[in-house]
């Protein structure tokens, strides 16, 4: 488990270091999922540790919200002043996401060839 803790930091570690050498606009800890996730693909298996470890931490996920509901706790006043532009950026970003990920499926639809069994053909 301290191992793949361990690696799970370093992953991060990584991905703060691409981000302050590059300056992109990106959290490190994405970036570092992003390649923990093409270290992943390389080596082809997750091993047993890190597996036990990613389910663990994802049992307790919850507790991570804690900060942010104590976060809204303390900024009420803020919120009660700032809520419109706040409603519109959720909703405008609900909106983009839902586009995108539609145009993403059209195009996966559109390339990926039909695999629909055709007659005389098992499934």
């Amino acid at each position: 488990m301290i191992l793949a803790l361990t690696t799970l930091l370093l992953f991060q570690l990584a991905g703060e270091i691409v981000v302050f050498l590059t300056g992109i606009p990106i959290p490190g800890p994405v970036i570092g999922m992003l390649l923990l996730l093409l270290a992943l693909l390389y080596r082809g298996q997750l091993s047993p540790s890190l597996q036990s470890t990613a389910q663990g931490l994802l049992a307790h996920l919850a507790l991570l919200f804690v900060p942010v509901g104590t976060g809204v706790m303390l900024h009420l006043k803020l919120l009660q002043t700032e809520w419109l532009p706040i409603l519109v950026v959720l909703i405008g970003g609900t909106l983009i996401t839902l586009m995108v990920t539609a145009l993403t499926m059209s195009l996966v639809v559109y390339v990926l060839p039909d695999s629909t069994p055709t007659e005389g053909q098992s499934s």
